[in-house]
C-alpha cells in the first residue's frame, strides 16, 4: 500500500482553503476596492490576509440582528410618520431665497430614511470640550423628565466622574436617565463605573457588547456617536467624547491641544435624534421604549430660528445615507465647500466628487490634523492628497494640536457638525450621526472658525508635495491599497 504523502495533502488543503477564502471573499464583500485589498492580502499574505478577513472583514451587515434592529427602527419611524411629515412640509415652505438650492438635498434625505427638516431650532455652536462640557452640566442640571446619552468614549475620569455625578443627582431627583455607551470605545466604564449609575437608578447599557466568541462579529460595527437629549427638546450632537483630553487647561500639562466641534440644538431638530436613541436603547435594553408624547412631544413650528435636519447610518441602514448626503451636497455646492476631518480616506465617489466641484469653479479647501494618531492611516491619506491639489483643492495641516472636528461648511449656508470621519469606516461599518444646519449666520460663524483653525495651519505646496520622496510615495500608495480595510 502506498504511503500517503502528508506534505502534499497539506498543501492542496492549503491552497484550496485560500481559494475558498477568496470565493467568500467576491460574493460577500460590497465594495470593489475592499474586494480587491482582501484578495491582493489573502493571496500574497495568505495566513494574514486570512486572519485579518475573518477577525474584521466579514459582512455581518445582513445577519438577524441587524435586520431585527432595522425592522424595529421602521415600525418605530411608522408611529411617528404623521409627526415627521407635517414637521418636514412645513420647514420646507418656510425655507428662504438663500436654501433654495439645497431644498433637493432635503427631499432625498427624508425619501433616504424619513429625517425630516425641521424649523424654530435655536442652534449654538460650542468649541472644544472647556465649552461643551460646560453646556452639558448646565442643560442636564435643567432636566426635568429624562436625559438620554449615547457615547462612544466616556472616559472613568475627571470629566467623567463629572458628569456621572450629575446624572446621579438627577436620578435621584426623580427624573429617568438612560446611558448607552459602546463596549469597545468606553471600556473603562464597564465595571465599578457603570454600576455606581445603576445603583443610583441610572439605566445603563453597553452597546454591542463584545464576548470573545462575539469579538468578529461585533469589533467591527461599533456605536461611533455621541449624543445626547433632555426632555425631547435639547439636544447636543458632535465629536466630543467624554474624556478630559477634550478638555484643554493651561493650568495643567497636557501632552497634545485638542481641538473639536459639537453643537447644541434646542427645538425640533432634537426629535430625530431622540428617535436616533429610541432605536438604539430598543436594539441594547430589555426595557424597550416607545415613542410616547413626552419624548416627541409637538413643539414650536413658528418661523425664525434655524432649519436643521439628522442624517444618521449605520450597519443596519439600507443605504449609506451619510455618504449619499455629502454627495449630494458636494454636487449642489456653487461656491465654496470647507471640510474639516481628522481621518481622510474619501473612496473612489467622494474623491470624484471633490474633484468635479474644484475642476468646476467650487473653492474647496480641506483641513486634516499635520500628524495622525495613526502612521498608517496618515500614509494612507497622503495618497489621496496628489490628485486634489491636481484639480485645484487647497490642503491644510493644522500644526497646533490634534484636529478632531468633522464639520463642513457649503457655500456659507449650510453647515454639518457631526460624528462621521470622511472615511470608509463611517460611511459603513460605524454607527454615525451629523446634523444639517440650514441658516447663513450659523455657517458663516462655521466659516469664520475654519479660518481661524487655518492661522495654526499650514497649506501643502502642490509643487513640493509632487516632488516628495519617491520611498515616500511608493509607502503612501501601499497604505492606500489597504486603505479600505482601516
Amino acid at each position: 500500500m502506498p504511503s500517503i504523502d502528508w506534505f502534499l495533502v497539506a498543501e492542496i488543503t492549503y491552497i484550496l482553503l485560500v481559494i475558498g477564502v477568496c470565493l467568500r471573499i467576491i460574493y460577500e464583500t460590497r465594495s470593489s476596492t475592499k474586494t480587491l485589498a482582501y484578495l491582493l492580502l489573502t493571496i500574497f499574505v495568505p495566513i494574514a490576509g486570512i486572519i485579518l478577513y475573518f477577525s474584521i472583514g466579514i459582512n455581518y451587515r445582513n445577519r438577524s440582528m441587524y435586520s431585527k434592529k432595522l425592522l424595529s427602527d421602521q415600525k418605530l419611524q411608522e408611529r411617528l410618520k404623521i409627526q415627521i411629515y407635517k414637521s418636514s412640509f412645513d420647514a420646507l415652505h418656510s425655507v428662504g431665497d438663500y436654501g433654495l438650492s439645497y431644498k433637493g438635498l432635503a427631499h432625498m434625505i427624508l425619501k433616504d430614511m424619513m429625517s425630516p427638516l425641521t424649523t424654530s431650532n435655536e442652534v449654538k455652536i460650542l468649541i472644544n470640550g472647556e465649552q461643551t462640557f460646560d453646556a452639558i452640566l448646565q442643560a442636564i442640571s435643567q432636566a426635568k423628565d429624562h436625559i438620554h446619552l449615547e457615547y462612544y468614549t466616556f472616559e472613568n475620569d475627571a470629566i467623567g466622574n463629572t458628569i456621572k455625578d450629575a446624572l446621579i443627582r438627577k436620578a435621584k431627583e426623580g427624573v429617568e436617565v438612560r446611558f448607552i455607551y459602546d463596549h469597545f470605545g468606553s471600556r473603562s466604564i464597564d465595571g465599578s463605573f457603570s454600576d455606581e449609575l445603576a445603583a443610583a437608578g441610572v439605566e445603563v447599557y453597553p452597546f454591542h457588547k463584545i464576548t470573545f466568541l462575539l469579538l468578529a462579529n461585533r469589533l467591527n460595527y461599533r456605536n461611533h456617536r455621541k449624543i445626547i437629549v433632555i426632555d425631547g427638546y435639547t439636544s447636543f450632537v458632535g465629536g466630543i467624547n467624554v474624556a478630559d483630553r477634550y478638555v484643554n487647561d493651561e493650568r495643567q500639562e497636557q501632552q497634545i491641544f485638542w481641538r473639536d466641534t459639537h453643537v447644541r440644538i434646542k427645538g425640533q431638530g432634537s426629535l430625530y435624534l431622540q428617535y436616533i436613541f429610541l432605536c438604539d436603547w430598543n436594539f441594547c435594553s430589555p426595557n424597550k421604549l416607545h415613542p410616547e408624547p413626552r419624548f416627541f412631544s409637538e413643539l414650536s413650528s413658528e418661523e425664525g430660528g434655524s432649519l436643521v435636519q439628522i442624517v444618521s447610518s449605520g450597519p443596519d441602514s439600507v443605504s449609506p445615507s451619510i455618504l449619499y448626503t455629502l454627495l449630494k451636497a458636494i454636487a449642489t455646492a456653487k461656491e465654496e465647500i470647507l471640510i474639516t476631518t481628522p481621518y481622510f480616506i474619501p473612496g473612489e465617489s467622494l474623491m470624484d466628487a471633490l474633484i468635479i466641484a474644484s475642476l468646476s469653479g467650487v473653492n474647496v479647501k480641506l483641513l486634516v490634523p499635520y500628524i495622525s494618531d495613526s502612521k498608517i492611516v496618515n500614509a494612507a491619506a497622503h495618497s489621496y492628497y496628489d490628485d486634489l491639489l491636481k484639480a485645484g483643492v487647497r490642503i491644510f495641516r493644522y500644526k497646533k494640536g490634534f484636529i478632531h472636528a468633522k464639520t463642513i461648511v457649503f457655500d456659507s449656508k449650510l453647515a454639518i457638525i457631526g460624528t462621521a470621519n470622511m472615511d470608509q469606516r463611517s460611511f459603513d461599518l460605524n454607527f454615525e450621526v451629523m446634523s444639517l444646519i440650514l441658516d447663513p449666520k450659523v455657517a458663516e460663524e462655521l466659516r469664520e472658525i475654519f479660518n481661524e483653525d487655518l492661522l495654526n495651519a499650514e497649506e501643502i505646496d502642490a509643487e513640493r508635495w509632487e516632488h516628495r520622496a519617491k520611498w515616500r510615495k511608493l509607502l503612501e500608495k501601499s497604505a492606500r491599497m489597504i486603505s479600505p480595510l482601516l
